[in-house]
């Protein structure tokens, strides 16, 4: 898909947009692996 431009402010705010994208899927992306890297298994557990 090929995207024109014809102004600055129309490139910096599509460039905004695509940066804030890729930042929230990186925030829920590291939550969900924080939380796989935290979450004990109840089930091996031993005492």
């Amino acid at each position: 898909m090929e995207t024109i431009f014809y102004t600055l402010q129309d490139f910096m705010t599509h460039s905004k947009g695509i940066t804030y994208l890729i930042m929230g899927g990186t925030l829920v992306f590291l939550g969900l692996f924080w939380h796989f890297l935290t979450a004990r298994d109840e089930k091996k557990r031993t005492f």
